[in-house]
């Protein structure tokens, strides 16, 4: 395979039969992934999604739209179709994902199932407006969230930095409109934390009306950022769902 900025492969398992695409949330980076791709490989290729404007790509301008930002995403994926493909997003990561697997199924390659994790279903509508707060309250947003790492926030100069990714990727979600009668071929898995300040179960459990098959959502202790706290049962999760698919 070519490399690419775009996407990271942390542990290449050349043998698994599928693969699984892990889309960050908002201001994040594919590292934050980096622990679940261990876990999962080698029975699972994994490749972790890289957004311009952060880390190795932090000179770079942040993607503002969601619509130039799937369609990048898609044709960066392209060369990695040759397996089934599983895709997994985390809040804004969610979102990205599911309209990457809309355009997957419209090029006639649906993927095995959609993880939609600490995000509302694409018909609850966006009412913030994060893109368009100053640095302070952006910040204050990021400590209520009670998932960014506390030396982050503690380090100004480090914060500053990513908040133009941040901001970015704030944009793409809050002015996207998507068509909320669309739904998906494949199944759909949805994950959220029972402590989450900003997303709501009961709009989690919406994302059922989005899959013309199967829907399965649980709720996990924890907040926005339960996954970490969580990583043996989301693996377990994983696999159970590819096993599945993959049988039918």
């Amino acid at each position: 395979m070519t490399t690419s900025p775009w996407i990271k492969r942390f542990h290449p398992a050349p043998q698994a039969p599928t693969r699984l695409v892990f889309f960050p949330h908002a201001g994040g980076s594919a590292t934050s992934f980096f622990a679940a791709s261990r876990a999962l490989a080698p029975e699972v290729d994994v490749l972790a999604l890289q957004y311009p404007g952060r880390q190795d790509r932090l000179a770079e301008r942040p993607v503002e739209d969601m619509g130039t930002l799937v369609d990048r995403v898609t044709e960066e994926l392209m060369p990695w179709t040759d397996r089934p493909l599983t895709l997994f997003g985390h809040s804004m990561g969610s979102s990205v994902a599911y309209e990457v697997a809309l355009r997957l199924e419209e090029k006639g390659m649906p993927p095995l199932g959609l993880f939609a994790s600490g995000r509302a279903a694409p018909r609850v509508p966006v009412t913030r407006r994060l893109h368009l707060a100053d640095d302070d309250e952006l910040i204050r947003h990021l400590g209520e969230l009670s998932g960014t790492d506390s030396q982050l926030l503690a380090d100004e100069s480090l914060l500053r930095m990513v908040l133009p990714a941040l901001r970015g990727d704030y944009r793409v979600l809050e002015t996207h409109r998507p068509e909320p009668d669309r739904s998906l071929s494949c199944p759909v898995v949805a994950l959220c934390g029972d402590a989450d300040p900003v997303v709501d179960p009961a709009d989690v459990a919406l994302w059922e009306r989005h899959t013309s098959v199967s829907f399965r959502m649980r709720v996990l202790t924890g907040g926005h950022f339960f996954l970490d706290a969580h990583l043996p049962v989301v693996v377990r999760e994983v696999h159970d769902h590819i096993a599945a698919a993959t049988a039918r």
